[in-house]
């Protein structure tokens, strides 16, 4: 009969505690003596002295080292035998002897054998990859006026919703949204936007680009054709390419997509524009160029996803009425956010679909992630209400329009001949051109490195060829950082010149 091995008193040597450290000492040897066994330090069978004996070799209180004991008899880690002790476990029966945890068995996967061709479509768009930082970047794309939120406001009104919901709202929600906030985004759209619809036609999404994604998951095939503005939203790129869709490039001119000019041989599945602010250049559609893009589409028979992101903020005159109200055969699909409009950490948008196609958006939501929280939906509907919303955008309009004119200053003054700075009519983000022989990505990288985000309108391009220049968020830059954060943009240009001078 085979004796049971004892843990020896190197192997209990070898338990690391750290005394001052914040995790409780129970959880520390818990975890030394789970290392021990996953890494084969502590062979099956291994008997385990008392409990007793434990505590007064380790320094321990007999509860500390019992609470560990019955967390590993717990896990599995160890077997408690009546009468006769613990043992360690024979947890590799089925995985075989040679399977271990530890950092020198431990391999990293290739992820070339197990992603989805959609997965690694989307892996490899590196245009994707956004900066994270505890706060934003100078000129960093899409990011609105966190320092002028109404944070005192909203905190009222997201405590008010929370009190005034009942148990019933704290289960689990309509796919399409919590009600009051459809009804009031569907005002809000009809009054500002001149969008015409019904809440019931309103579904609540996390974020303009859930948004794309449904309406690509839902109305398209893999192998389709869509047709995406060139240069244009790279997240719609991505989108329709995870998805297995032929992506189109279709040029842009002085009206907007140029529709005219894709190609004639197939008719596309989807086309996705941003007639109000195209993204990024900045043009506005005409109107006589929206008309007929509509009557185009019925007659072809093909769907329009219009993204309105920014919209709202016009920095001369009023918004323009959105492509979507002059539709009136349901080919139109209308993409707005409140994470550009409020703030991003929100995940709250919407999206407008055609009636008859409501439950089957309904229904795709609800495979995917169900609904939004409540809670939050909640405090958007009241934000709208109580009038909050309104008035926040009035001012937003004004202190986009300040701190753009306040970037195109400081670029015109401190790098004239360098930068050509386009301004936009709408939006938080402007085009500042560069000479025609200038790397542009080389340059974003460099300004990177200085702490500016600058990014490069290749991100933006399919095939078109189009003068360098980069794109850059005014937004979240007060006036007075612009002019330090040119500075540091400055910077950038100078060392991206001698490193190209040098080669």
């Amino acid at each position: 009969m085979t004796m049971a091995r004892r843990v020896t008193a190197f192997d209990v040597a070898g338990v690391d505690l750290k005394r001052s450290a914040s995790t409780p000492l129970h959880r520390q040897l818990y975890a030394s003596f789970r290392d021990a066994v996953l890494r084969g330090r502590m062979a099956a069978g291994t008997r385990l002295p008392s409990s007793r004996c434990l505590a007064a070799e380790l320094g321990l209180s007999r509860l500390t080292v019992v609470t560990a004991i019955d967390q590993l008899v717990a896990d599995g880690y160890v077997e408690a035998r009546r009468g006769s002790g613990t043992f360690v476990a024979n947890l590799f029966s089925h995985a075989g002897a040679e399977f271990r945890v530890g950092p020198r068995a431990r391999r990293q996967i290739d992820p070339a054998t197990v992603l989805s061709r959609r997965a690694a479509s989307r892996a490899a768009l590196s245009y994707l990859r956004r900066e994270r930082a505890s706060e934003p970047y100078a000129f960093q794309f899409g990011v609105p006026a966190l320092d002028a939120f109404p944070q005192r406001e909203w905190a009222r009104v997201l405590h008010n919703a929370w009190r005034d919901l009942g148990n019933d709202a704290l289960g689990f929600g309509d796919s399409r949204g919590y009600l009051p906030l459809r009804a009031a985004v569907a005002a809000y759209l009809g009054r500002a936007r001149g969008v015409e619809c019904t809440p019931d036609q309103v579904l609540i999404v996390s974020s303009a680009q859930q948004a794309i994604d449904l309406s690509i998951r839902v109305l398209a095939n893999p192998g389709d054709p869509i047709w995406l503005e060139d240069p244009g939203y790279a997240g719609a790129r991505a989108a329709a390419a995870a998805h297995g869709c032929e992506v189109i490039p279709v040029p842009l001119d002085e009206e907007g997509l140029s529709f005219t000019s894709g190609p004639n041989d197939r008719v596309p599945r989807l086309v996705f524009v941003t007639p109000s602010h195209q993204c990024p250049i900045g043009t506005t559609m005409s109107l006589s160029r929206r008309l007929a893009l509509i009557e185009w589409a019925r007659r072809v028979g093909t769907m329009i996803l219009e993204d309105d992101c920014s919209s709202e903020f016009r920095h001369t005159g009023r918004p323009l009425a959105a492509l979507q109200g002059l539709d009136h055969d349901g080919r139109v699909l209308y993409v707005g956010t409140f994470n550009k409009i409020l703030f991003p950490a929100l995940r709250l948008a919407y999206l407008v679909v055609p009636t008859a196609l409501v439950e089957t958006f309904a229904l795709e939501r609800a495979f995917s992630d169900g609904h939004s929280p409540i809670v939050d939906q909640a405090a958007v509907a009241r934000f709208i209400d109580e009038g909050h919303f309104a008035r926040h955008i009035a001012r937003m309009r004004i202190a986009y329009r300040e701190r753009q004119d306040a970037l195109v200053e400081a670029l015109r003054g401190k790098l004239a001949g360098a930068l050509e700075p386009q301004p936009a009519e709408t939006g938080l983000h402007l085009v500042a051109w560069l000479p025609a022989d200038a790397d542009e990505n080389a340059l974003a990288e460099r300004a990177a490195c200085c702490g500016v985000a600058a990014q490069p309108l290749s991100r933006f391009r399919i095939s078109a060829q189009l003068r360098p220049g980069l794109v850059l968020g005014f937004g979240a830059v007060p006036p007075e950082r612009v002019g330090s954060a040119v500075d540091r943009l400055a910077m950038a240009l100078h060392s991206a010149s001698l490193k190209r001078q040098r080669a």
